[in-house]
């Protein structure tokens, strides 16, 4: 990864933060994406730097198309091209935002911002898409309640970007989906449990274990340079949703 450059999404906490610390680790420069929390944003890029890496904060909410512009703009003036894309930022469970603020961000952000991103990626490049196994199996197992927006229109979204995929071979860019059982520690995770209390213990018997932050992070930052064929979805915890599936195929 020495010298290339990488925007994660929604990076200021997380999983997004935590792959952009191992993307810049291995030496990506690293844009690290924010919507509204700049000083935990600017926390991870101090993180990154006092490490010896390379990042830089940048502030846009994903809805917006003119900030979505701007972002990929100051990465074009600033670095010239984006090697990698890693689209991990979701939402949908906030209950400030309208019913259809789940869909515009998890579906047609993800594309606008693939588009945008789009004359910037040369050859080699490659797209990151992070979703969960309520979304990326949305349909054929039974859903939480709490979370069914977010598992519907992120399974929308990854739908949507993998029409594309006929577009990014001609382009030479490659599309890897990464899917996670419940992760230990995010805020998805602690959303769910206020909304249905008991379903998150429920689902660690189940699971008998859930990944954690930093395993789940691993994954994605390796599918960013890992020799995929373009389409393929990692998988990561969750053994029983995989019996739905043939072994890492979407």
């Amino acid at each position: 990864m020495t010298g290339r450059v990488v925007l994660v999404t929604g990076a200021s906490r997380g999983v997004g933060a935590e792959t952009a610390r191992l993307l810049a680790t291995s030496g990506a420069h690293v844009y690290v994406n924010y919507r509204d929390k700049a000083k935990r944003a600017e926390r991870v890029v101090a993180e990154i730097v006092a490490a010896g890496g390379r990042a830089w904060p940048l502030k846009a909410d994903l809805t917006d198309p003119i900030a979505v512009t701007a972002m990929l703009d100051e990465v074009r003036e600033r670095s010239g091209r984006l090697d990698a894309l890693v689209l991990n930022a979701s939402g949908g469970m906030e209950r400030d935002r309208d019913l259809g603020y789940a869909m515009r961000l998890n579906r047609d952000a993800q594309v606008r911002v693939l588009e945008t991103a789009l004359p910037l990626m040369p050859a080699l490049s490659r797209v990151v898409f992070v979703t969960s196994h309520q979304a990326h199996f949305h349909g054929r197992r039974p859903g939480y309640a709490a979370y069914e927006a977010v598992a519907e229109s992120k399974r929308a979204g990854e739908d949507a970007l993998r029409a594309k995929i006929p577009e990014l071979r001609e382009r030479g860019v490659g599309l890897v989906v990464v899917s996670g059982d419940m992760i230990e520690g995010t805020i998805t995770v602690t959303l769910l449990d206020r909304a249905e209390p008991g379903i998150v213990d429920a689902r660690r018997a189940e699971a008998r274990s859930l990944p954690t932050v930093g395993e789940f992070a691993a994954e994605v930052a390796k599918a960013v340079v890992e020799p995929l064929e373009t389409g393929h979805t990692v998988y990561v915890g969750g053994a029983d949703y995989l019996t739905l599936t043939a072994p890492g195929r979407g």
